[in-house]
C-alpha cells in the first residue's frame, strides 16, 4: 500500500480537498516538487523515487523519518540503502538492464555515483562514491531553513548513536550542526574520503538525513534517487518493509527540474497562439455564414479549451517554480480543462473524419461505436493522466497507470483513424457510380490529405515525443514539450484550412435535391426518352393532376 503526497515546504493542506469531488480526491494532495513518500508492506527490491535535472548549486534533500524492515529474530540484516546516479535522459534508468538477481548495492557500477548504505546493526549510514566527481558534495542533515519558509517537522525523540570515529550525533540538531565522522567540513567531495552517517534507532524503525550540493558545472546532469533491499532482490524471500521519505529538490532559480523551468513561458506563448488562432477562426465565421456548419463552432470550442489548460498550466509551474506548490484552485482548473481538452480532440477529429454535418448529419452504426468507444478511453487517459501527475515515481502504482496512460493514448489514436478510412472507402466506391466523379474525386483527395494529417499529428506528438526526450541533453528535454504543443498548433491551423466554410471547398458541396432533379431532367429530355410526357404534380391530399 502506498501513500505519496507532494506539497510545498508543509504548507500543503490536505484536509482541504474534503470539500471536492472525486477529481481532487485523485489528485491526492498538492502538486508539487517537494515529495513524501510512505510505502507499507513494500516487497520491491528497487524504488525508483525520483528523477532531476539539477544546475550549479542545486541541492538535493532527502530526509528517511521511517524505515521498518520487519525482519524476524535470527534473520540476517539485510543490506538496503540509497543510490545517486546520474544519467543523460530522465527517461532512462540506470539499472533498466542489469540482472534483476544483482543489487547495485553490491558491487560498483560505472553508473553509480554515490551509495548510502544502511548498517542497521552499527547504526550508521556509510557514504560511498565512485568515479571522478570533485564538486558532489554531500552534507548530513538537511539544509538550514529560509525565514519565509516554515519549519520541518523535527524528530519526535532525541537518539545519539555510536558511529565509527567515536562521536555522538544529536539527530535533532543535524541541521544546524550536523556531525560526521571524516570530511565534516567540507562534506564529501572527493574519492579518497569517506562519509559517515548517524542512523537513529527508535521503536523498531530507522531514521536519517543528507543533503546534496551540485558544486560546478561539471556535475549538472539529470540525477536518479532510488532505494534498494536487496534482501527483496531474491526470489521466495521477499520481506515486506515500511519506509517514508521526504525529498526536496532545488536549483538557484526554482523547485523545478532544468527541462521544467522553461515550461512556463512555453506554455505562456502556445496559449496565447491558441487563443489568438480561436479568436481569428471565429471572426472568419462570422464573416462566412452561409457555409458555417456546427462542426466549424466545435474547432472554435476546442480551440479556446486547448488555450485555457495551456494557461493554467503555465501558471501552475510558476507557482511550483517560486513555491514548491500550485495554488489548490487553479490546479484544479488545470485538470477540468485537461479533461474537456481531450475529449474535445477526439470528439472533433472523428467527427470531422466521418463527414458528419458537411455530407451527412446521422452517424453510421459503425461510427457510434467508435465515438462509444473514443470517449469513454479518453475519460480514463486523462484520470491516468492525473493520477500521474499527483503521484509519486515510488508510489507501486506509478508505473501501472503510466502503462495504461501509453496504451490507453495508442488505442484512441488508433480508433480515430477508422471513421477518416471508412470516408475514404465510401467515396472511392461513389465515385464510380452516382455520375459526380469529379465532386467526389475531390473530396476524397481532401479526405486522403486529412488521413496524412491525423498519421502525422499522432507520429510526431508521441513516437518523435519520446525519442526526443531520449535523445536530447537533460536541458533541451523541454523541446519534447514544444514538438508536441507546436504540432498541434499546426494540425489545429491545417484542418481549419482544408475544412473552412467557402463555396469553393468540395467538402462543402453537399448533393441538392434540385441539383439531382435537374441533372435528371436534361438526361431524359436528350435521350428523348420524355416525348409525349407531361409533368405530374402532387396536392396535399395525395391527388394525381395532369
Amino acid at each position: 500500500m502506498a501513500v505519496s503526497e507532494r506539497r510545498g515546504l508543509g504548507r500543503g493542506r490536505p484536509g482541504e480537498w474534503g470539500q471536492w469531488p472525486l477529481l481532487l480526491l485523485l489528485l491526492g494532495g498538492c502538486s508539487g516538487r517537494i515529495h513524501r513518500l510512505s510505502l507499507t508492506g513494500e516487497k520491491r527490491a528497487d524504488i525508483q523515487l525520483n528523477s532531476f535535472g539539477f544546475y550549479t548549486n542545486g541541492s538535493l534533500e532527502v530526509e528517511l523519518s521511517l524505515l521498518r524492515l520487519g525482519l524476524q529474530k535470527g534473520e540476517k540484516t539485510p543490506l538496503v540503502g540509497f543510490s545517486l546516479t546520474r544519467v543523460r535522459s530522465g527517461s532512462i534508468r540506470s539499472y533498466s538492464t542489469r540482472n534483476p538477481l544483482d543489487c547495485p548495492l553490491h558491487k560498483n557500477s560505472s553508473n553509480l555515483l554515490v551509495l548510502f548504505l544502511i548498517d542497521t546493526k552499527d547504526l550508521r549510514v556509510q557514504v560511498r562514491k565512485y568515479g571522478a566527481q570533485k564538486k558532489l558534495f554531500i552534507f548530513p542533515g538537511l539544509l538550514p531553513e529560509t525565514p519565509s519558509e516554515p519549519e520541518l517537522p523535527k524528530p519526535a525523540h532525541t537518539v545519539t548513536p555510536k558511529v565509527d570515529s567515536g562521536t555522538t550525533v544529536d539527530l535533532s540538531k543535524a541541521k544546524s550542526k550536523p556531525t560526521v565522522s571524516q570530511g565534516a567540513q567540507q562534506g564529501l567531495s572527493g574519492e579518497d574520503k569517506e562519509l559517515v552517517l548517524s542512523l537513529s534507532h527508535f521503536n523498531n524503525s530507522y531514521n536519517f538525513s543528507f543533503h546534496v550540493v551540485i558544486g560546478s558545472r561539471a556535475e549538472e546532469g539529470q540525477y536518479n534517487l532510488n532505494f534498494h533491499n536487496c534482501y527483496n532482490s531474491m526470489p521466495g524471500q521477499e520481506q515486506p518493509f515500511d519506509i517514508t521519505v521526504m525529498i526536496r529538490e532545488k536549483n538557484p532559480e526554482g523547485f523545478l527540474s532544468a527541462a521544467e523551468i522553461p515550461l512556463f513561458k512555453l506554455y505562456m506563448v502556445m496559449s496565447a497562439c491558441f487563443l489568438a488562432a480561436g479568436v481569428f477562426w471565429v471572426s472568419f465565421l462570422c464573416k462566412n455564414t452561409h457555409n458555417v456548419f456546427k462542426i466549424h463552432w466545435l474547432m472554435a470550442a476546442l480551440a479556446f479549451t486547448k488555450s485555457v489548460s495551456l494557461l493554467f498550466h503555465s501558471i501552475n509551474y510558476y507557482f511550483i517554480n517560486s513555491q514548491g506548490h500550485p495554488i489548490e484552485g487553479l490546479a484544479v482548473m488545470h485538470y477540468i480543462t485537461h479533461l474537456l481538452k481531450g475529449a474535445l480532440l477526439f470528439i472533433t477529429i472523428a467527427l470531422i473524419g466521418s463527414g458528419w454535418a458537411f455530407i451527412k448529419y446521422v452517424l453510421s452504426d459503425k461510427e457510434k461505436k467508435i465515438f462509444g468507444i473514443v470517449i469513454p478511453l479518453q475519460v480514463l487517459a486523462n484520470v491516468a493522466y492525473i493520477v500521474i501527475e499527483s503521484g509519486e515515481e515510488g508510489a507501486s502504482d506509478y508505473g501501472l497507470w503510466k502503462e495504461i496512460l501509453f496504451l490507453v493514448d495508442l488505442v484512441c489514436c488508433g480508433a480515430i483513424l477508422f471513421p477518416v478510412v471508412w470516408s475514404i472507402r465510401h467515396l472511392q466506391d461513389a465515385s464510380g457510380t452516382d455520375g459526380k466523379v469529379a465532386v467526389n474525386l475531390a473530396k476524397l483527395k481532401l479526405f486522403r490529405h486529412y488521413y496524412v494529417m491525423v498519421i502525422c499529428y499522432v507520429y510526431f506528438t508521441r513516437i518523435i515525443a519520446i525519442l526526443l526526450r531520449v535523445a536530447v541533453p537533460f536541458q533541451w528535454q523541454w523541446l519534447c514539450q514544444l514538438l508536441v504543443e507546436g504540432s498541434t498548433l499546426a494540425f489545429f491551423v491545417l484542418t481549419g484550412y482544408k475544412f473552412q466554410p467557402a463555396r469553393d471547398n468540395p467538402y462543402l458541396q453537399l448533393p441538392q435535391e434540385d441539383e439531382e432533379d435537374v441533372q435528371m431532367e436534361q438526361v431524359m429530355t436528350d435521350s428523348g426518352f420524355r416525348e409525349g410526357l407531361s409533368k405530374v404534380n402532387k396536392t396535399a391530399s395525395g391527388r394525381e393532376l395532369l
